[in-house]
């Protein structure tokens, strides 16, 4: 199938599929013209990809991770790419701690602000100041 058909049938667009392809993430065969060709197994490959990509793992681990899927009996595929996925998720486990950290500590900021807009409206002459 062509490039288009491909983009209909996973609902990725063609550009994105071209990306893959450059990040060998996906391969397509030429035809005499140059038009990419695919096989009907690139379906489940961009769903996979896509999968992966919504994971929040970026082109170069997916590109480690894929061999898992072509030579699922070997024990170091499966070991690396278990390994990379592992690796992957302590990553965001790590920026969610971080980013809590930092919510929390713009909430203090924000109550702060709040205690000091409440007493700023409170105190009598300040609208007279704001005008």
């Amino acid at each position: 199938m062509r490039i288009g058909e491909l983009s209909k049938r996973t609902g990725v667009s063609p550009r994105s599929l071209r990306y893959y392809e450059a990040q060998g993430l996906l391969a397509s065969t030429r035809s005499d013209t140059g038009q990419r060709h695919y096989s009907d197994a690139e379906i489940e490959r961009v769903s996979l990809i896509r999968q992966l990509f919504d994971a929040g793992m970026s082109s170069r681990l997916i590109a480690t991770v894929l061999p898992c899927v072509e030579t699922p009996a070997d024990p170091g595929t499966v070991e690396l790419a278990f390994a990379v996925m592992t690796r992957e998720r302590d990553r965001i486990d790590a920026d969610i701690v971080r980013l809590v950290e930092t919510r929390d500590a713009l909430d203090v900021l924000i109550a702060a602000n709040a205690r000091h807009q409440a007493e700023f409206s409170t105190t009598p002459g300040t609208a007279a100041r704001s005008a």
